[in-house]
């Protein structure tokens, strides 16, 4: 019995894991903890080779402190809270609802499409769902919107942070995959490996992003065409019109900030860092400009530094802007000192924006939050990377790929089983979790075995999210239920997001059966896919 025990210790080791993490314990430390406690079984035992922790330090520096994409995740997450503390959501919810409220079921269409821009824009689940339930739900209930068709949508949208790109999410499993993928390549002999990017992710995301958005709204509507009851009209009299300027000064400031940050990376003109970079700048400008003195002259000061830094961005794609080159035309020069102009004036933008938000200290509750999420990120990162350390040095990665290659059942089977683990564990684990865990363990076998990366990420990503909405488990059921109204119960929320279960599983489905929808557009934009 012992000598199986011992034998079995990589198979113990992830029991162990999983068993730690569901009794609450922080992440980071049980993955590092229980990786250390297996090492010094296995050293013990003759299992683990010690001199594997050499590794640890070069993999911690050059995977993780070196990795360039990685410092998206910070900017990201600054971008997506300090929208959200602009009351962008608010004024959104607002204008939505009176635009679409007098339409049966309008409501719920707003709820939805508000959620996808809030999705597009922070890109953070939980603030997305919890800001959408203190906000929206109350105003559902009181217009006479069945309680479980209200937590439904509210639920279902919030989650659309984890698949429309920009997202935290596909960032990280970008990177994981970009990983897997070369990892993949050289067990295959090729030494001079494809790559994959964030950039290929949010492009492969995109089209099942949109397509989850429309099925939602499609069935919002049939809901309140056979049950009017459920999702009633704004009578006449209680609506307000809204006005074309209104819905302009709502919708736009957030739709330019997605399709500049968005565009960029689609476009190939900004990397992922990048692009994160210009929308944490843009959060900071569409706040500044928001949140101060309606008054102030200082806000035309914010506006005007904002429009400086756009015509700055189109100046750098027509005229070559780089200094210190040998040979600089007349037309250039002008535009390098028009390029330093606009500069200048966009720093006095940024600059007043910061002062505008000042008194407010919600520059000081943005960089703490930020610091917060992006700490947990990376100390669990580095504890992953021990874990996957041992994981493998007793033998992990030769068990995984055994069962999955000796199975009989191809690659199909290997997937299914794959997607069934990490649907269970979505119940149970946050997406970071089984990103840094369960990816980098199978991502590799199953590339191995030809299937697309850009399509394996998306189909992961849409898994995850399936999972985080699925009773009795799901993560997004449990922030709606911490700020729902005592009327609302569980099993209103529970039946609610049964129908939106299903239509992701029916995206899941529609993505497998036609990769085309993930691969195609970049396949398109980059040639590859």
């Amino acid at each position: 019995m012992l000598d199986i025990l011992v034998q079995n210790l990589d198979l113990l080791m992830f029991a162990a894991a999983i068993l730690v993490l569901l009794s609450g314990f922080p992440v980071a430390f049980t993955l590092a903890g229980i990786a250390l406690a297996f090492a010094g079984i296995g050293i013990l035992t003759g299992q683990f080779d010690y001199s594997l922790f050499h590794a640890l330090p070069s993999r911690i520096f050059g995977g993780i402190m070196t990795r360039q994409v990685l410092v998206a995740v910070p900017l990201f997450v600054f971008m997506g809270v300090m929208l959200e503390r602009s009351k962008i959501a608010e004024e959104l919810l607002e204008t939505m609802g009176k635009l679409f409220g007098n339409l049966r079921g309008g409501l719920g269409i707003s709820v939805i499409l508000v959620g996808a821009l809030l999705a597009a824009s922070t890109g953070i689940v939980g603030a997305t769902v919890v800001t959408m339930g203190l906000l929206s739900l109350p105003t559902m209930l009181k217009r006479g919107y069945s309680p479980a068709l209200a937590s439904g949508a509210i639920a279902a949208s919030g989650t659309l942070g984890q698949i429309i790109p920009p997202s935290i999410v596909l960032v990280l499993l970008g990177d994981v995959m970009s990983n897997a993928y070369a990892t993949a390549q050289r067990s295959q002999g090729i030494f001079s490996p494809k790559t994959i990017s964030v950039g290929d992710l949010f492009a492969g995301a995109l089209l099942p992003g949109l397509l989850l958005v429309s099925l939602y709204i499609l069935w919002v509507v049939i809901v309140a065409w056979l049950r009017p009851e459920d999702a009633p009209a704004i009578p006449k009299e209680e609506g307000e019109q809204t006005s074309l300027k209104a819905i302009i000064n709502a919708l736009l400031p957030p739709l330019a900030l997605i399709f500049a940050v968005l565009g960029s990376i689609l476009s190939g003109i900004a990397t992922a860092t990048d692009a994160a970079a210009l929308g944490a700048l843009g959060a900071i400008l569409l706040a500044g400009y928001r949140l101060g003195d309606q008054a102030a002259k200082s806000r035309l000061l914010v506006a005007l530094g904002t429009a400086a830094l756009i015509a700055l961005l189109a100046l750098s794609q027509m005229v070559d802007l780089r200094l210190g080159r040998a040979s600089v035309s007349p037309k250039e020069t002008v535009s390098i000192f028009i390029a330093f102009g606009l500069l200048a004036l966009g720093i006095v933008g940024v600059g007043m924006a910061l002062l505008r938000l000042w008194p407010s200290k919600v520059v000081h509750q943005v960089s703490r939050t930020t610091a917060e999420i992006s700490s947990m990120v990376f100390v669990i990162l580095v504890g992953a990377t021990l874990f996957s350390l041992v994981f493998r040095g007793l033998g992990g990665d030769e068990t995984v790929e055994a069962f999955l290659t000796q199975s009989g059942l191809g690659p199909t089977g290997a997937i299914l089983m794959v997607m069934g683990l990490m649907f269970a564990l979505g119940f149970f684990l946050d997406f970071i979790e089984i990103t840094f865990v369960v990816v980098p363990i199978v991502g590799p076998i199953l590339l191995a075995m030809g299937v697309d990366p850009v399509w394996l990420g998306v189909m992961m990503a849409i898994n995850l999210q399936t999972s985080f909405l699925t009773p009795p488990f799901g993560f997004a059921l449990f922030y709606l239920r911490g700020v729902a109204p005592p009327e609302v119960t569980t099993m209103h929320i529970y039946r609610g997001v049964v129908p939106f279960v299903g239509i992701q599983i029916l995206v899941m489905a529609l993505v497998a059966l036609f990769p085309k929808i993930a691969t195609w557009l970049p396949g398109v934009m980059y040639g590859g896919g």
